[in-house]
């Protein structure tokens, strides 16, 4: 449904989708496919589902997110730097020796709780967040991004089967669906399909969004029972490089930069969706 509150949502990411190529092009560096394929989802959780706060990113009963893809940093510094967690000094230093920002998070960054970049790691460190705040009768909840060709890595299967066994309904998991990895497609890299089917195996409650639609990313996380006694599983189903056309399902965009014209195409391409979000004509 589109609603106020989300095409208010649609219009910020598309701009942060702007702000993040400018941040990737003038830094020199970034995973630009899988930043744009998961900005939606950063955009509604940071926007809409969690409960954070920059003036006091320690506070206690905040939600605790972990950007298991780590890579896929200049995604999770653009909504931070939105939110007031980053200033934009600091963001413009991306890419530049010595610079705060580095090409994977670390928790020396106010609003990153853990560092990441490890592929597998971030579920098993979301199962053991959720677990202390079961045993502290805590109310927030963890929040965790995977990618696709993450999925590979059997650590994940680990902790899944973990989050099952402890009952962790305040643990919910995202997969960036977007079918690419830095080696072709996910299904001859390594298949990870039926995803839905293995996943409700390990006991978690599954559920599949439209990750390039806000609509459906919020619709989705609004119907999570955080009260039914399984953990959570959100498939986002993405295009790589989403929003801007000569990036869209290459994989080469995976990790890669712009040159000039790219550059100034991507913005075109970016301001035209920007345009027709405000003038609420079809994207």
């Amino acid at each position: 449904m589109e609603t106020k509150e989300n095409k208010s949502l649609t219009l910020k990411a598309e701009t942060l989708r702007r702000r993040l190529i400018e941040l990737i092009y003038h830094g020199g560096t970034g995973h630009t496919g899988g930043d744009l394929s998961v900005l939606n989802l950063l955009t509604v959780l940071y926007n809409h589902t969690m409960n954070v706060d920059p003036k006091n990113p320690k506070m206690a009963d905040r939600d605790r997110f972990i950007l298991s893809k780590g890579h896929c940093a200049e995604a999770l510094y653009t909504v931070l730097a939105d939110k007031g967690f980053i200033a934009e000094d600091e963001l413009k230093e991306y890419g530049k020796f010595h610079a705060h920002l580095g090409g994977h998070p670390d928790n020396s960054i106010p609003g990153v709780e853990v560092n990441t970049g490890a592929l597998g790691h971030g579920l098993s460190i979301g199962v053991g967040m959720a677990l202390g705040a079961k045993l502290d009768k805590a109310s927030w909840h963890t929040y965790v991004v995977m990618g696709d060709g993450e999925q590979a890595e059997g650590s994940i299967y680990e902790a899944a089967m973990a989050a099952n066994k402890y009952h962790l309904d305040n643990l919910v998991a995202f997969i960036d669906r977007n079918g690419l990895q830095i080696s072709g497609s996910t299904e001859k890299v390594m298949p990870i399909e039926p995803i839905m089917e293995r996943w409700g195996g390990f006991g978690w409650d599954v559920y599949v969004a439209d990750g390039d639609e806000i609509s459906s990313l919020v619709e989705t996380i609004d119907r999570i029972n955080y009260s039914n006694g399984k953990p959570h599983l959100v498939i986002s189903k993405t295009t790589k490089g989403l929003g801007v056309d000569f990036m869209e399902n290459v994989a080469k965009w995976h990790h890669g930069v712009p040159n000039e014209e790219q550059y100034r195409q991507a913005l075109r391409d970016i301001d035209e969706r920007i345009e027709a979000v405000r003038m609420e004509r079809p994207i």
